[in-house]
Formats: structure tokens, sequence, C-alpha cells
């Protein structure tokens, strides 16, 4: 073999055992695949496009705007619950920007429900009426489409059923209550329950329904930020008060206290139009609390404390209603008009637009075309700046 024959065949051979070498230390080109990557059942192929040199991957923050749902309650002048209305009867403003509605249903959505039960000592008197509610929740709040699950409460939060479609299982739960002792954490439950909540299908009209004293002692969360997480996470709240305990109500009066104008239970004038009439918002009128300027107040605040009426902050704060009770049958009947709200209420979806990504959102929706209708929603959500 003459030279340049041999010298051909030596760098052939260098060639081949530098390739190796490559291929050894890069262990990513030694398992690379020798041909196309094929497409996962159902995926289209995908090319590279012709004619256009690849641009660089965007290095921008985009901010992603969720669905905004926020329920309507719409009750005319006598104070009786209006079912007529249509989409183009609504208007619906975030941050003065008329939005537009991308859903539009009323009452027909399915419901995912957390019950909030306060299981303390200090109720004892009222634990017969509450155990006889379960099936109130499961015939007039859950319906036949909708699923529940329970929380009861102490010094502890316990979670005593989880998301089931079984009424059986729910009035079962509620039947069982167990007095725990005389711990209040009210917030720490009703974080449990957004939580809970926030895994829901977006499909699903998500809810929490409260029972219990407007009394939270030893909460590690804060009322602001639970509030927040319920607007963001599309969930209404209602509670039925147990503010004015058994003691208080069935006791003697107070030496001091000045003698009631009106036996319990009975207003010594009319309602305001298109409210339900209750002792809290007799106390309202009478007083100068806008609990409506507190709940916006406690979103933008969310370290701060809350004191006064957390349970009607947090239902003004998501677009549901209070509801005190003074007597057992009066429990029942605030879950059943509670539960006839909910399969009354409309439901507008929006992505807003036209607004500050960031900050505190303020939510107005106005009725056209009917008059002397009152219309109550939820005032707003909170969304932080990103990165925050």
């Amino acid at each position: 073999m003459n030279a340049i024959a041999r010298g051909h065949k030596i760098g052939l051979v260098t060639a081949i055992f530098a390739g190796f070498a490559l291929l050894g230390a890069n262990p990513a080109l030694a398992q690379a695949p020798s041909g196309p990557i094929a497409p996962k059942p159902g995926q289209p192929i995908q090319r590279p496009p012709q004619g256009t040199p690849q641009k660089p991957p965007d290095q921008s923050i985009r901010v992603r705007v969720n669905l905004v749902n926020t329920p309507v309650v719409v009750r005319d002048a006598r104070g009786e619950l209006v079912l007529d209305l249509l989409e183009n009867n609504f208007r619906v403003f975030d941050n003065g920007v008329q939005q537009k509605l991308e859903g539009f249903d009323m009452g027909g959505g399915p419901l995912s429900v957390v019950i909030v039960m306060e299981t303390s000592s200090r109720i004892q008197a009222l634990f017969p009426a509450l155990r006889r509610t379960g099936v109130l929740f499961t015939e007039t709040v859950m319906g036949e489409s909708g699923d529940a699950a329970v929380i009861g409460y102490d010094d502890q939060v316990n979670h005593l059923q989880d998301f089931t479609t079984d009424h059986d299982a729910i009035e079962k739960s509620i039947t069982n209550l167990n007095q725990g002792t005389s711990g209040t954490r009210l917030y720490d439950a009703l974080s449990s329950a957004v939580k809970m909540l926030e895994n829901r299908s977006e499909s699903r009209r998500r809810v929490i329904i409260t029972v219990a004293e407007a009394i939270d002692s030893g909460s590690e969360e804060k009322l602001g930020q639970v509030l927040r997480d319920a607007q963001l996470a599309n969930i209404t709240i209602y509670s039925v008060g147990l503010s004015t305990t058994a003691a208080e109500m069935r006791g003697e009066q107070k030496s001091g206290a000045p003698p009631p104008a009106t036996p319990p239970g009975v207003f010594g004038r009319p309602p305001i139009p298109g409210t339900p009439q209750t002792p809290t918002t007799e106390e309202q009128r009478s007083g100068s609390v806008d609990v409506m300027a507190l709940a916006v107040w406690v979103i933008q605040h969310v370290e701060a404390s809350v004191k006064e009426r957390p349970l009607e902050v947090a239902t003004a704060a998501t677009g549901g209603s209070y509801r005190s009770t003074v007597k057992d049958a009066s429990i029942e009947k605030a879950i059943d008009e509670i539960g006839g709200e909910l399969h009354a209420q409309y439901t507008l979806s929006y992505r807003p637009t036209g607004t500050e990504p960031s900050g505190y959102h303020e939510i107005r929706v106005r009725v056209v075309d009917r008059q002397a209708l009152t219309v109550r929603s939820r005032p707003g959500y909170y969304l932080s700046s990103p990165g925050a």
C-alpha cells in the first residue's frame, strides 16, 4: 500500500475514534434519537416555519387575566327576587370601565358548597337545632346537581366530610356534630374552606355557608387575606349568624340594659326595600357602620385585625348575605332563604380589559330598562403586582 493510501486510512480511523470520544464526553449527544421524534397520540406534528428566521424567546412578563365571575341578586321594591332579567339588562364595570360579558346564567350552574359549622362549647344550647339542619342543606342548597363538604371548628379545624353528592353522608355528618372546646378559630376554618373550593372545577359555583358566632380567637390566618383569596377564586360566602347566643337570648335581661320596645324578632319599623330585615340590618340603620366600606378596606389591608362583625364583612366582600338568628326556627329559615337565593342568582362572567392589571378592582353592576330594582354583587377583588 502506498504512502498516500496509508495516510487516508489512518486519518479515517482517527476521525472515528474522535467521534466516539465526543459522544462519550456528552451523554446528551450519545442518547439523541437518530430520527424525528414521533408525536404523541392526538397531537399534530410540529414543523419549523418555512421562509422566516426563528425569533428569540420573548422575555417580557405577561399577566394572565382570569375569568371574573360575579354573582348578582336582584330584588324589587317589595324585596322579592327578580327572575326574568336577560343578559342585555346588565351592565358590568371594572374600575369604571364597562366590560364585555363572556358568560351569563341564572341559577343553573351546579354548586360546590363548603358548610362551616361552629362546634364550640360556647353554643352548647344550640346543638340540637344545628343537628337538624342537614336535610335543609341537602334539599334547599345542594339540589340535585350540587356537591358539598362539611368543616367543624372550635380550637382546631376538623374536616368532617369531603366533597360528595351523597345527601345521606352530608346529613349524617351534621347530625353527628360533636361539641368541642370553647375555642373559635373562625378565620382558619374559612381559610380551609377556601382552599378546598379552589380545587373545584371553574364550571361550578363556589359557595361557603357558615353557621357560627361572629367571634374568632386563636386563628393563624388574617380575615383580609382569606377574603382576598376567596374573591380571586370566585367564592361567595353566606353566613347564618349565631352571634346572639342562646344564653343571651334565653337568659334574663342584663341589668342596666333598656327594655326592648318590641318583642324578640319583631321590628318596630318597615325594612329597607330589597333587604331582608334582621337585627343586624336594624342595628346598622341606627348606627353609622358601613359594612361594605369596611369590607373593601379589609381586602386592601390584609394584615389588619378585624374585631367588629367579621361574618358581615366576609359576606359583603364576596357578594353573599348575613342572616342573624334569634330562635331555633330562624336558623332553619335562614338556611332555607340562602338556598332559595342561590338558585335565583344571576352569574355574570368577564375578562377585565382596559384597567390596571394589579391593585384593587371595583366591580359595579347595573340593571337597565327596569325601574326600582336593588342590585347586590360583590364589591370587587384585589390583584397583587407581578412577582409580589
